[in-house]
């Protein structure tokens, strides 16, 4: 039976269990006159989506539209394949982003480089979007979901690709990658910062412009809602500058790729510990390995 959680009248968060993990990935359904997902997972995990959105009483079919905050794999991954099944589907997605959906050809061989043999287990096929499905959508469009319309705002950092998606009448926030990783139930927000595209100041005026939205609740992809609004943010912030610190500090030590990651390893676990309790660390690891939060630290600071 597919995880599914109402958080609101149209509004349902469905878990993809990627991995076998719950809490990982997660996928917004919005119901109303025109039924759409925020979010995809990867194609690894599409029929427990699918599951998910008919448990949540949408027959998949009836699906209009999908939406994506990025193009990382594990967001928008299983794009293609739901609009080989339901070619209807209209797809919104940044512009930088949108000829990656089309020909993801340079997307795999990039997460092939990160991911090695492991890449089509852990997210499956990903199929190209006929370009006449794609609609890019630049900072400030509006788009239509569910019966919600909702604002759209170009938010780098993550990746200069990010978009989120703001309700002004909720005040929900969709945020991808935007406000970082924490769990339901969490006092402990960690930044995903894989390679190639990792912008630490973008990041910082991507936080600050969404302190200024007035936003009620934060929905993460990984994983959930969350209200702790501000303190989410500061803590993220924070924790995106002080990774970069250490980072920086064993570059300067000469540590290897292998000996950065284990130091943000053990920092990273102390703190989990400390917030959250000693049983979460392999779910973080999970949604983004503390070694491919390493490399793009590594890589940011070597090229900027």
């Amino acid at each position: 039976m597919p995880r599914i959680e109402r958080l609101a009248d149209d509004l349902v968060l469905i878990d993809t269990d990627y991995e076998g993990t719950p809490q990982a990935i997660g996928a917004y359904l919005l119901t109303g006159d025109r039924p759409a997902l925020i979010e995809t997972g990867p194609a690894s995990t599409v029929e427990t989506l699918l599951d998910g959105v008919q448990a949540a009483g949408v027959e998949p079919e009836h699906l209009q539209a999908l939406a994506v905050t990025h193009i990382h794999l594990d967001h928008a991954g299983a794009t293609g394949t739901l609009v080989r099944r339901f070619p209807h589907l209209e797809v919104y997605v940044h512009p930088v982003g949108a000829p990656h959906l089309a020909d993801p050809s340079r997307l795999v061989s990039s997460a092939r480089r990160l991911y090695g043999a492991d890449l089509e287990r852990l997210f499956g096929e990903v199929a190209p979007v006929p370009h006449g499905r794609i609609r890019a959508i630049s900072d400030g469009a509006e788009v239509l979901l569910g019966s919600r319309r909702l604002a759209v705002f170009d938010t780098p950092g993550h990746a200069r690709h990010h978009v989120v998606y703001f309700d002004r009448a909720s005040k929900d926030l969709f945020t991808g990658d935007a406000a970082g990783v924490a769990l339901p139930g969490s006092r402990y927000v960690r930044p995903p910062t894989p390679p190639p595209e990792l912008d630490v100041p973008a990041w910082d005026a991507t936080i600050g412009r969404l302190r200024g939205l007035g936003v009620r609740r934060l929905l993460l992809t990984h994983f959930g809602a969350h209200t702790w609004v501000e303190e989410l943010l500061a803590q993220l912030q924070q924790r995106l500058h002080a990774a970069v610190e250490l980072v920086r500090v064993a570059l300067e030590d000469g540590a290897n790729d292998e000996a950065i990651a284990q130091r943000m390893r053990n920092v990273m676990a102390v703190e989990a510990a400390r917030l959250d309790g000693p049983d979460r660390a392999a779910r973080f690891e999970t949604i983004m390995s503390t070694r491919l939060s390493a490399l793009g630290l590594i890589r940011y600071l070597k090229t900027r």
